[in-house]
């Protein structure tokens, strides 16, 4: 997985880039969920199909998906095609959209969790790096509140991670020094 160049560029580019634009953060919230039970490098291989199939991750096209979308996104062989997870995409599309209604943006939300910056982390192993925190159980228990599915803690934890509000790369990484500035 480390040698793949979708995945090295994944890595240098995206992973633990402090993320506040809603859309992208509804794509990695559908996409840490069709990884469940998954490796990252099969989600990152099938996210241009996922982009075509929900409209960009609009989340209010998503929302307004119906059982022949979910039927036809079923038959797509680029995407990963569970029902449980097709389902909570539209379902978890629909809470999105409560959550930016109450907060007036999901981001606003999502980063309270972390009072609103990165946490810094100085993980020496990899080994080290937990599969969950006490942030990420808080943020999946108010989560599946909220309606949402597919989005247990360290799915949550994952979706921190991408998203930067945890920088977990190693402290010998150079990102981790460029992410920490």
């Amino acid at each position: 997985m480390g040698e793949d160049p979708g995945y090295i560029a994944y890595h240098d580019r995206e992973w633990g880039v402090p993320l506040h634009d809603d859309r992208r953060l509804f794509e990695f919230l559908v996409l840490e969920g069709a990884q469940a039970g998954l490796s990252w490098l099969t989600i990152l291989r099938k996210r241009d199909a996922y982009r075509a199939a929900f409209a960009g991750f609009d989340p209010e096209t998503v929302a307004r998906f119906d059982r022949s979308v979910v039927e036809h996104l079923l038959a797509n062989p680029g995407l990963v095609r569970n029902r449980r997870k097709m389902e909570s995409a539209v379902t978890n599309a629909r809470a999105f959209l409560a959550v930016q209604k109450e907060f007036g943006s999901f981001d606003a939300y999502i980063w309270s969790f972390v009072g609103g910056s990165p946490i810094q982390n100085a993980w020496k192993d990899p080994k080290e790096i937990p599969a969950q925190t006490e942030e990420s159980r808080l943020l999946s228990a108010d989560l599946k509140r909220r309606g949402f599915s597919f989005v247990g803690p360290t799915i949550c934890y994952a979706h921190m991670q991408a998203t930067g509000m945890v920088n977990d790369h190693t402290v010998d990484c150079y990102r981790w020094r460029e992410l920490r500035e």
